[in-house]
Formats: C-alpha cells, structure tokens, sequence
C-alpha cells in the first residue's frame, strides 16, 4: 500500500454534498444547496442547441467567444458606465468557483495572507490552503454581519496579498454599501494588496438598492480582480460559466493559470450567451423577480417559529431558531430535515471555526408551489 498523507486532513465533505445526499436520502424538500428548481429562458436553451448543430463544439478561444466578452463589456458600460476591453480585461471561465480559485493562484504564494470575511463561501479557503497561502480571517457576527473595517485594517501585515470580498454576500444576504467601498479604498491604499470582488449575485439586490461593484471605483479596479456568474444569472448553475474582470496587467497573470487549469469553457453555451445577452431585459428585471420570490418565502414562513434576518441580496435566506431549540445547527438541520421534510445549511459551516450563532440558510431560488410547502412543514416544528 502507499503511504499518503493528506495535503487537507482537517477537510471534509463540502456541507452541501452532505444536505443535499440527507435531503434525497429521505425525500426532503431541497432548500440546501443554491441552486433553482426551475429551467432558464427557452430560447437561450435553443439557442445552445443551434450553436451545437453548428457545430461549436469543440475549444473555444482561451479567454473566451470573442463575441460574448464583447456582449459583456456592453453590459458593464451600460450598468457601471466603465469600459473595459474585452481582448485584455475580461476572461470567460467555467463558473465563478474556476474564477475565485485561478485569482488566487495567480497571485497567492506560499505564506503569502489573505484575508476572508467570514462567513463566507466555502471555496475561499481551500484556493488559498491549496496553493500554500495562510488564510486570516474577520469575523462576522449574526444577526446583521456588519463589517468592522477598522479591525480588517489591523490584519494587514507585509505578508498581506489579497482581501477577499463578496457582495451581495453568501450566505448572509447582506451587501456591501458605497460607503464600505469607500473605506477598502482608503485602507487598500499605498499597499500592494489585491482585492477578489466575488460579484456572482450582482444582479439580485432588493428593496431599490444599488450594487456597490467595485468597477464603479477606478482606483479600487486597479488592484481588482472581480467575478460574475451567468449560472446565477439565467438559472442554469448546471451550465458552469463565468467571467473575471479585471485590468490588463492581472489579466495577464489570471490567464497564465487559466490556461493550464481548463483552457477554456463551455464553447456553445458561450456562443448561446452571447447571442442571449444580445436583449438586456434578460437580466435587467432579475431583482424584482428574486425580490418577490423573498417576499413569497417570508410571508411563507411567517407562521412559523423562526426569525428571519436581513436579506438584501442573493437568493438565500438567513432565520434564527433559537428560540426554537438549542441544538448545534448541524444537528438541528439535519433533524428537520429528516422529521419535518425540509433541508437547510447550518450558517457554522460557513466560518472555519464553527462558530454556532443559531443560524440557518435556506434558498428561495424555487417554485412558489414548493416555497409554500416549505412554509407548512416548518410550521409543525
């Protein structure tokens, strides 16, 4: 037999692999894993199928369909009136998590920090652990996750490389303001640290709010590698295609690992996009489509025990139960997925020390039909 010795011993099973084997397990409701239960727009599904009997099957150009970074920066223009070149500043990827992981390759040395605002989501880590980075983490605390800027500028040393942001957030459903990006700016300032905007969720902000992105800020662009996602655009997460943005010279240093760690995505579903994104109605209504969704899903769960929290983006839901029960929320997820039929994810596996604020996420990237559902069976507990 050969001796190996693990390179992550204390890594388990990613948190979502184990609620969404319970829920199928026992025929739970799935409102563990972020994903919709619902198919994308028939016509982008057509379009791929034109584009595959064209016969757009095989490598698509490295950094991407010529013509979708093009239908990209149009978008970015028209939502955050800055141009980018779509030859040097946007690379398309396969998915948003391929993103995160070469933006911290391409930069991230052994011993080199990076600084996570935890929660957050969990690929963060096991990027910067896989390529010798040591992680330093700012906690958050429930129940409105505010960041303390002041004490992330504490964490900064000469060994510091990159800040990790996420806005709007998982799992927490919070975002990040102007004034927020403001204070990055001025703490980032005069350093060499980079900052990994995950902007996967930037088209799901509520309640008339605007999506502090960190394009809107030239200087903060400068040392900014920003990722997007169409899978939590268009509902088709299945689908793995996303894009990094960011200036020419970490460009440059993104496609070095890009290249070599899957050379390229999915090449008719980018023609699809491109031809799909040809009509910005297709994403410029997503907020008040998720917004009503949230909206469904709290008045769904108002009979309930739980308390709910704050959700200002993304298509999670945070509630409270303690009032509900004192159990681990490992344990108190995995019960009320097995007794009243309906999983979610214990917020602790969110934060590298487990920390247990009596916290769970549920998705609400569902059907009414099954929201409702949801809604009844806890209201047994």
């Amino acid at each position: 037999m050969i001796h190996i010795e693990s390179k992550f011993p204390n890594l388990g099973t990613t948190i979502f692999t184990v609620m969404s084997g319970l829920a199928n397990q026992v025929g739970a409701i799935n409102l563990s894993q972020g994903f919709p239960n619902y198919n994308p727009s028939p016509r982008l599904q057509r379009l791929v199928t034109e584009h595959m009997e064209r016969g757009d099957n095989q490598y698509a150009p490295m950094p991407g369909v010529p013509l979708l970074r093009e239908r990209i920066a149009g978008k970015i223009e028209q939502m955050y009136g800055k141009q980018v070149s779509p030859d040097t500043e946007i690379t398309v990827t396969a998915g948003g998590t391929q993103a995160i992981f070469c933006a911290i390759a391409a930069f991230v040395r052994p011993g080199d920090e990076v600084i996570l605002l935890e929660p957050c989501y969990d690929s963060y880590r096991p990027s910067v652990e896989t390529v010798g980075g040591i992680v330093v983490t700012h906690t958050l605390s429930a129940p409105d996750y505010r960041v303390d800027w002041a004490a992330v500028k504490q964490l900064i040393t000469p060994r510091t490389r990159m800040l990790c942001i996420n806005t709007p957030q998982n799992p927490t459903g919070t975002i990040l303001t102007e004034a927020d990006m403001l204070a990055i700016q001025e703490m980032l300032r005069g350093t060499d640290v980079l900052l990994m905007s995950d902007e996967v969720y930037e088209h799901l902000i509520f309640d008339g709010e605007a999506h502090a992105s960190v394009l809107r800020y030239p200087e903060l662009y400068a040392r900014s590698l920003a990722i997007y996602s169409f899978g939590k655009t268009y509902h088709n997460t299945g689908w793995k295609t996303g894009y990094c943005v960011a200036p020419p010279e970490l460009t440059r240093e993104f496609r070095k690992v890009h290249q070599f760690n899957v050379f390229s995505g999915n090449h008719p579903m980018q023609a699809a996009f491109a031809d799909f994104m040809a009509d910005p109605s297709e994403y410029i209504g997503l907020p008040d489509f998720y917004q009503q969704k949230r909206d469904f899903f709290l008045q769904a769960m108002a009979n309930t025990r739980f308390k709910p929290l704050t959700c200002k983006g993304t298509y999670f839901q945070l509630f409270d139960y303690s009032g509900i029960s004192d159990e681990h929320d490992l344990d108190f997820c995995k019960r009320i997925t097995v007794e009243y039929g309906v999983a979610a994810i214990p917020v602790s596996a969110f934060y590298s020390d487990g920390r247990d604020d009596k916290v769970i996420r549920l998705c609400f990237a569902k059907t009414e039909d099954l929201l409702e559902r949801a809604g009844k069976a806890l209201e047994k507990l």
